[in-house]
């Protein structure tokens, strides 16, 4: 998994019903974009380390389409 700043992180919920988790991500702590990442999120604009798990993958900023010049 890599990523960069302004890439968003989806954690998928593990229980039935339950929303998922999604944040931007504002930190690398590597060049190379392996994690971990630091995440603001999106529920509750809290920042922290995160390490993702096989629940989560990004999305990245340029796959986005409310971002400007992405496809």
């Amino acid at each position: 998994m890599k990523a960069e700043v302004g890439d968003h992180l989806i954690v998928e919920s593990p229980v039935t019903g339950k929303p998922r988790r999604e944040g931007e991500i504002v930190g690398l702590h590597h060049e190379n974009g392996e994690p971990p990442y630091d995440v603001r999120w999106t529920d509750n604009d809290h920042v922290s380390v995160v390490f993702p798990g096989p629940d989560a993958h990004i999305q990245h900023h340029t796959d986005r389409p409310d971002v400007p010049g992405s496809s």
